[in-house]
């Protein structure tokens, strides 16, 4: 018997559904995976950004942390 509580596709996973279910071509394909790629990375670079000024780094702060022997 099956327990797992079952969870609503998120907004992502459902829109996704919706565009693969139109069987789009190999070509769109690709060109989505890149263009969801370049969301996550920038997504990721923003965060970075954020977290880099909170913390107060800057380019000698970052040349400390990588010559530190730990």
């Amino acid at each position: 018997m099956d327990r797992s509580v079952k969870t609503p596709l998120s907004n992502v996973q459902s829109e996704m559904l919706k565009l693969f279910a139109s069987n789009i071509p190999e070509e769109h394909l690709v060109e989505l995976k890149k263009v969801m790629a370049k969301f996550l990375l920038e997504k990721a670079r923003d965060k970075a950004d954020k977290i880099w000024e909170e913390q107060g780094y800057d380019d000698q702060k970052l040349t400390d942390i990588l010559n530190s022997k730990g």
